[in-house]
């Protein structure tokens, strides 16, 4: 059974920077695509990012693209998110996730989840 343990939220300023980071307990073949999503209350559980293990394939949803960067370290099974130009819509409880899919990007997709980081951006 994989573990997902994520670090890195805190409150920020907008327009500040935070790194997210997800440890992985293990590396198996079949999880193919790391990703990370948020849920702000009220609101949906929303894809933000996603990458694949070979880091071949990175996507976005659009309300980041420009200012969120993923990237994987293999060799540490930890994968980041990189976020700069933070705004308060960006406030909400990150998630890291893995799946056995190779583009996944929606939550249905990924088999394990981590606990959650809260990121809080004053405005």
């Amino acid at each position: 059974q994989v573990q997902l343990v994520e670090s890195g939220g805190g409150l920020v300023q907008a327009g500040g920077s935070l790194r997210l980071s997800c440890a992985a307990s293990e590396r198996t073949v079949s999880r193919n695509t790391m990703g990370w999503f948020r849920q702000a209350p009220g609101r949906e559980r929303e894809f933000v990012a996603g990458i694949r293990w070979s880091g071949s394939w990175t996507d976005y949803a659009e309300s980041v693209k420009d200012r969120f960067t993923i990237s994987l370290d293999s060799a540490r099974n930890t994968w980041y998110l990189q976020m700069n130009s933070l705004k308060s819509d960006d406030s909400a409880i990150y998630y890291c996730a893995a799946s056995k899919e190779h583009f996944a990007t929606t939550a249905r997709e990924f088999n394990f989840w981590g606990q959650g980081t809260q990121v809080t951006v004053s405005s």
